[in-house]
């Protein structure tokens, strides 16, 4: 989901004592990819895992006024692209329902900051 702003690195040893960096704090270290694939609805903090694939417009259709964005695909300063309606969703990813009206304006740092959060605390209750 972008550069996250706080990204400190430290120092691991593994392998025999050598020295390995890593970037703190990532989610797949902490908490782990899903492995299905999770939608999370930015307005009502709603979250499916499915375990089934399915393309975008079966999740779409549910959703009037909001578009599906894919986590991975999202930046600061842009907006965020929709996953088109017969676009299989792919296990492992993690995708946001946006507002249309919100999906029309680049995304600020602060508001991907908080997607980010949600998705963190979406993965760690599942």
């Amino acid at each position: 989901m972008g550069v996250c702003a706080s990204s400190p690195t430290i120092k691991l040893k593994r392998n025999g004592g050598r020295s390995s960096s890593r970037q703190e704090g990532t989610s797949s270290d902490y908490i782990g990819r899903p492995k299905g694939i999770v939608v999370i609805d930015v307005d009502g903090d709603q979250v499916q895992e499915l375990k089934q694939p399915t393309q975008a417009r079966g999740i779409i259709s549910q959703y009037p006024n909001h578009v599906l964005c894919n986590s991975e695909a999202m930046s600061v300063g842009t907006c965020a692209p929709h996953v088109p309606d017969d676009e299989e969703l792919q296990p492992g990813q993690i995708y946001f329902l946006v507002p249309l009206r919100q999906a029309q304006n680049p995304l600020s740092l602060p508001e991907l900051c908080n997607l980010a959060i949600k998705a963190s605390s979406a993965l760690a209750k599942r």
